[in-house]
């Protein structure tokens, strides 16, 4: 969900890891009243005439436009869909969209419509089309972008095994952001967050396969996702304090990229940040190279001052707004989390189960089954129409 342009203070540097975790409290887990809401959207893209055939640059840098991120294209001015959302490209090709925040949930949708459609059309010009699954069934991982990022990534992630790349380069989730909400209620939208987290990947699991194999998992994505890198994508702490363990885990996980005016962003050696700061590198690390390690922090619930919901796979075409819209309505409302905690309890946790069995967990089933019904009893809380609801409530109900 990106947010609108504002003048940045000065990096500061940290004196030790207690100021380091205060920072990242502070920029992570922002309070208010819940209004805002938005939605990301990655895609893998394929050549229309063969879906296996290993994506052609050209024709994707082609197919963008003014609207390719420098990534893609070094001196696009990376222009805005018309509606004002950016277009991103992954590791692999995929390209993603990210919608500003919004108010209005019929707005939102309109929004993303209209974005999907756009996108749409100035892929076909190029002979390419959006995938429609949460995983690239069709090829094996290849890295498209070569940009230190990346290659520090895939470095690191290259110690554990094949994972990393696979979820770098084949994998698109739909990615729901929500504001935390005010400061006593917190704690309990977090819990309740990840109390979801198995219920709603196996209501919506559509990832079954990928490149060829895990063709036996509902969510080969989720499944990826949990091999990649353990420190910085399993689910992270419920607790009391969120912000405080979510504080210790950053400044305790390795620094996998250090930024630099050359191609390599490597680190001379596998330090911690709270290493970094305390001087195990070659310079004093500054609030921006934290926010730069955060950005390479990959849990499947992501704190970035509003909560970037991230466990979904992406849908096939129009099957993004019924879960949205979903975790819309449960957080509309206080007393609809609360219902939340209640019915996922025996869920909580199950994230692998939910990820290689689905929807054929009896325990995760009965928690959906609850689910689905508080949902839909709060969709009238969002601003939709009665059609809209009434569509969405029948979708909901169709995936028990």
């Amino acid at each position: 969900m990106t947010t609108a342009l504002r003048d940045q203070p000065a990096p500061v540097r940290f004196a030790d890891r207690a100021e380091a975790e205060a920072y990242v409290a502070s920029v992570c887990f922002k309070h208010g009243p819940p209004r805002l809401f938005g939605v990301e959207l990655e895609f893998t893209v394929h050549h229309a005439e063969d879906p296996a055939q290993p994506l052609d640059q050209r024709r994707l840098a082609a197919a963008l436009g003014v609207h390719a991120p420098p990534t893609l294209v070094p001196d696009s001015p990376q222009r805005p869909l018309s509606s004002g959302t950016p277009l991103t490209v992954e590791p692999g090709g995929q390209v993603e969209i990210s919608t500003p925040p919004c108010t209005s949930l019929p707005n939102l949708f309109t929004t993303v419509e209209a974005d999907i459609s756009q996108l749409t059309a100035l892929l076909a010009d190029q002979g390419l089309v959006l995938g429609d699954r949460g995983a690239d069934a069709h090829r094996t991982p290849s890295r498209m972008l070569r940009v230190p990022r990346y290659a520090a990534m895939e470095h690191e992630f290259g110690r554990l095994g094949h994972d990393g790349i696979s979820m770098m380069c084949s994998t698109a989730g739909l990615q729901v952001c929500l504001d935390f909400g005010e400061e006593q209620h917190l704690a309990a939208r977090w819990a309740a967050v990840h109390r979801l987290g198995p219920v709603m990947v196996a209501l919506f699991a559509n990832s079954p396969g990928l490149g060829g194999s895990r063709q036996d998992w509902a969510s080969a994505r989720m499944r990826t996702l949990y091999g990649t890198d353990p420190v910085r994508t399993r689910p992270s702490a419920v607790c009391a304090d969120p912000a405080q363990a979510y504080a210790r885990r950053v400044v305790d996980t390795p620094v996998i990229a250090v930024r630099g005016s050359g191609p390599d962003w490597i680190p001379k050696k596998k330090v911690t940040f709270a290493e970094w700061v305390d001087g195990a590198l070659d310079r004093s690390p500054t609030s921006d190279d934290l926010d730069y390690h955060l950005s390479l922090m990959f849990p499947p619930v992501r704190p970035r001052g509003y909560i970037e919901i991230r466990y979904l796979d992406t849908p096939p075409p129009g099957g993004w707004i019924a879960p949205s819209a979903l975790l819309v309505a449960l957080f509309s409302d206080q007393s609809v989390v609360d219902g939340v905690l209640a019915v996922t309890e025996r869920a909580a946790g199950r994230w692998l189960v939910a990820a290689r069995y689905g929807m054929a967990d009896e325990r995760i089933a009965r928690a959906a089954k609850d689910v689905v019904a508080l949902g839909i009893g709060a969709l009238h809380r969002t601003g939709l129409s009665e059609d809209q609801i009434s569509a969405i409530s029948q979708e909901l109900e169709g995936k028990l």
